[in-house]
């Protein structure tokens, strides 16, 4: 009968390959030591007997994985904070990587499992469904933190009520008395972008203010999109008065297209940002943003991940924490000769 994939033994597999039981485990862990050739037989064959690294049962000297799929930034120290902070309090490390989409592969997941891993997180990830079966096989459960996609209905994450943030932070604006009002969000297809800008555009529709064609920029949530992208919104016809941005990076980037236009923030132009990251509050001006707690979001995840990892069953697939709309000095009544 051929080998139960659940039970193989790093012996099997390299009984199967011809090669020493070290050598299986220097491919596993990625030395560079191996024959390319050798190398490569080994992972095929770790994928066909479906082999998992046996973990310790001791809790001592435990790892979660948290990863981010793009460069670090204001936004994702927070979240390292808050998962750092209660990895302290219970006794678990946390390693923090970066690995874009395409890296995520079967031997990826066992690799994870043979360092010690006992759960992923993953910041602002775009999972695929093959993604998640290999994770799945692995044995390795996940948590996405503010997820772009969600293939499947079971996938936990953790995020904060972006729509109700949208919702607020035109409402600010609106109640200020700007009409002309854009927004500048991040990429089409993330789940939290749709959900900032639906809230944006329920509040207009709910004052009976009419979103300008062109006024609503899809981006990356970064500080070049403001300035780029921001530059657009700017040079139209009909200027805004006032824009929403995505994220603190895209309005501080806003803030420098402005400037370099000779406007002024915020007499001739209002921005709101969302996160309220370190650099909202050293803006200059500070900056009118939403609040995401992201710091608990992090901790949140932590906590969830090893829950999951404990084989504990959670009440919600999905955790939504709440924002708040934070007015500082990058906000201000329309300028009076806006029509």
């Amino acid at each position: 009968m051929p080998p139960n994939p659940r039970r193989a033994t790093l012996a099997t597999v390299a009984a199967s390959a011809g090669v020493s039981v070290a050598t299986v485990s220097k491919v596993l862990n990625g030395r560079s030591d191996v024959a390319p050739t050798t190398r490569s037989l080994v992972e095929s064959l770790l994928q066909q007997h479906d082999y998992v690294a046996r973990r310790s049962e001791a809790t001592g000297g435990a790892t979660i994985e948290l990863e981010f799929d793009a460069d670090i930034n204001a936004y994702s120290t927070e979240i390292i904070q808050g998962a750092v902070d209660t990895g302290a309090e219970v006794g678990v490390g946390v390693v923090v990587s970066i690995r874009r989409g395409a890296d995520r592969t079967s031997a990826w997941a066992r690799g994870l499992v043979s360092v010690g891993r006992r759960a992923v997180i993953a910041v602002t990830a775009e999972m695929t469904a093959r993604q998640l079966t290999a994770l799945a096989r692995a044995n390795l459960p996940l948590v996405v933190v503010d997820p772009l996609n969600l293939p499947r209905t079971d996938v936990t994450s953790v995020g904060s009520t972006n729509f109700a943030g949208g919702l607020s932070a035109t409402q600010h604006l609106l109640s200020l008395g700007h009409r002309r009002i854009a927004y500048l969000g991040g990429p089409a297809t993330a789940a939290c972008n749709q959900a900032r800008m639906h809230g944006y555009r329920a509040a207009m529709e709910a004052a009976g203010a009419p979103v300008t064609p062109g006024y609503v920029r899809e981006g990356h949530f970064l500080y070049n999109d403001g300035v780029e992208l921001g530059a657009e919104l700017l040079d139209l016809p009909q200027v805004p008065t006032a824009i929403f941005a995505g994220s603190d990076e895209t309005a501080l980037g806003i803030i420098e297209a402005a400037r370099a236009r000779g406007l002024r923030i915020p007499e001739d132009l209002s921005i709101v940002g969302f996160d309220d990251t370190q650099v909202a509050r050293m803006g200059s001006p500070p900056l009118t943003t939403v609040r995401q707690p992201l710091r608990e979001m992090g901790s949140v995840a932590m906590r969830t991940a090893l829950r999951l990892a404990a084989g504990e069953k959670i009440d919600s697939h999905h955790v939504e924490l709440a924002t708040e709309l934070v007015v500082r000095g990058s906000t201000a009544p329309a300028p009076a000769a806006a029509g």
